[in-house]
This record gives C-alpha cells, structure tokens and sequence, in this order.
C-alpha cells in the first residue's frame, strides 16, 4: 500500500512523483476534516450508468439502499432533461426515493415532484446562436423539460441523440413556443473554438459531452450552481455535500462540493480536480468507491 497508507485513504491511480504525493496528502487531509457527507449528488451518465449498454448494476441501488441506512440523503445531478431519463434510472430513482433531482446542468431542479428553481434561457440568445448555427451550416437543438427538438434530421445527429432521446421532434421554431434550458451543437471538436468564442458573446458556454456534440447553457449556469441552490432548501452546507461524476459538465461540481468523487472511467481533465478516483462503472465503482472511503460499510 503506498505510503503506508490504509486501503480507504488510498486513490484509485497513485505514483511515487512529489506531485501525486501532494495530491495524495491533500485527500486524506480533506477526507479527515470532513464528517459523514449529509448528502450525495450522483451524475447518471457513466457513473450510476452506462448509456452505451442501456446498464445500471445492481450494485447501485445496493449503494442507494446502504446511504439511506445511515441517513445520509441521495440526489441526481445531470446534463440529461427530466424528458430523457433512462427507464432504469427512473426506476432507481423511485426504489432509492431520490427525491431531489439537479437536471440539465443545473438549469431545472425539482424536489419531491414539484419544480424548485428553473433558469431557462432568453429567446435573444437563443436566436442569435440559430443564425450563427444557420450561416456555419451547424445543426442545433434546443432542450426543454418535455423535450429535445432538433433543427434537421441527419442520420449522424440521430446517432448522437440514439442514446440519449430517441425520439424527438424537428423544429426550429421550438424556442418561440416553449422554454429551452440548453441548446445543443452538433459539431466535431475542431470547430470547439470557433462556437466557444461566439456563444460567449451571447453569454453562453459550452462543454463537450459527445465527440460529435456540446451542450450549451448559460454561462452562470453548472450543477454547482444547482446544488447550491438545492442545498440551500434543506439547510446543508456545501462542505457537507460529496459528489460522483465523470465528465467535463462535472467539474465545476466538483470543485464546489465538500468532497468530489471521479469515476474511474472518467475525463481526464475531471480527475485532475477530484479528491478520489473511485473504479469504474464496470468494477463498481459507486458501492466500493463509498466502502473504500469509509462512507457506508
């Protein structure tokens, strides 16, 4: 064991090199210093599940059902719409009686049924990014809590979209008619820049979910931002928070929160700012993630 260490202080991947040591020394620093989390915020996507395989392991629910023997609560903190919920998370989130639930990057929040703080996006900024979509010949769409409506149907953009919403409308008026959350750019990574530069002049930002796609919210807008508000409604402090996630729509996240959690399957780039690399989805990497941290037993 590295340095000694006992296997529930150790991170997933560590090296002898002075940086990983700090690194090392500044997790069991931060771990001792905070209590039992009062509540765990889960991202779905390929950390609770694999939307590749359409897989939730029944070691998740193990990992729900033993945080609500020690009381501590669970929450859902996704870049997905309450339109795109997988069946089996649906399912999870009702057997685990998760009744808060961080949507569309921070941008829709519901609690116990019933809608806690919105931020939809002004129609300005919306119209201006469909004429720079239009005039780069970028296809777009637009995310609502009932839906994601699509500017065209392209057999390549209907890949993208296969795991996340199969069906959906096409309109480019959508945004005229209902209240959008976050576009959608369909658009490979060499085009990042270009997008990136003109969006903030709409005040809007964009992260990469998908090689062939970003999201695109306001740019105040991130799941930080949600569970302080969330958090703010039931009287926990941010120190008292954890979080598991996996991608780049998760670091403000995890930057924010008490303790962070990457997924062992997860971004670089997210790894670099987490407190612990839990293992994979595949090796269970929420349940023993917990167990190694001393969470649950």
């Amino acid at each position: 064991q590295p340095f000694g260490l006992p296997e529930f202080l150790r991170p997933a991947a560590v090296s002898t090199g002075r940086h990983r040591h700090v690194n090392l020394i500044s997790t069991i620093r931060k771990r001792a210093k905070m209590n039992q989390p009062k509540i765990i915020f889960f991202d779905i996507d390929d950390t609770l599940y694999r939307k590749s395989t359409d897989t939730l392991r029944p070691s998740v629910l193990q990992a729900m059902r033993a945080l609500k023997a020690k009381g501590i609560l669970t929450a859902i903190a996704t870049g997905r719409t309450p339109a795109a919920l997988p069946a089996k998370v649906q399912q999870l989130i009702a057997e685990a009686e998760m009744d808060l639930l961080v949507m569309i990057n921070g941008q829709y929040i519901r609690y116990q049924g019933e809608v806690l703080q919105k931020h939809p996006l002004k129609q300005t900024q919306i119209a201006d990014m469909q004429v720079f979509f239009e005039e780069h010949n970028i296809p777009y769409a637009f995310v609502s809590e009932q839906t994601i409506a699509v500017s065209e149907r392209l057999p390549w953009v209907e890949v993208v979209l296969a795991e996340i919403l199969p069906e959906h409308p096409i309109d480019k008026d959508y945004f005229k008619k209902h209240e959008v959350y976050q576009m959608l750019g369909f658009y490979p990574q060499k085009q990042d820049d270009l997008v990136a530069a003109r969006a903030q002049q709409s005040g809007l930002k964009t992260i990469r979910w998908h090689e062939q796609s970003v999201d695109m919210l306001d740019e105040q807008g991130s799941k930080a931002r949600g569970i302080a508000t969330a958090i703010a409604r039931l009287g926990i402090d941010m120190k008292d928070v954890m979080a598991f996630g996996d991608g780049l729509n998760d670091i403000e996240m995890m930057q924010t929160v008490g303790f962070g959690v990457g997924m062992g399957n997860g971004r670089p780039e997210l790894k670099a700012v987490v407190d612990y690399i839990c293992p994979t989805v595949e090796e269970d990497g929420v349940l023993n993630g917990l167990k190694a941290l001393g969470v649950i037993d």
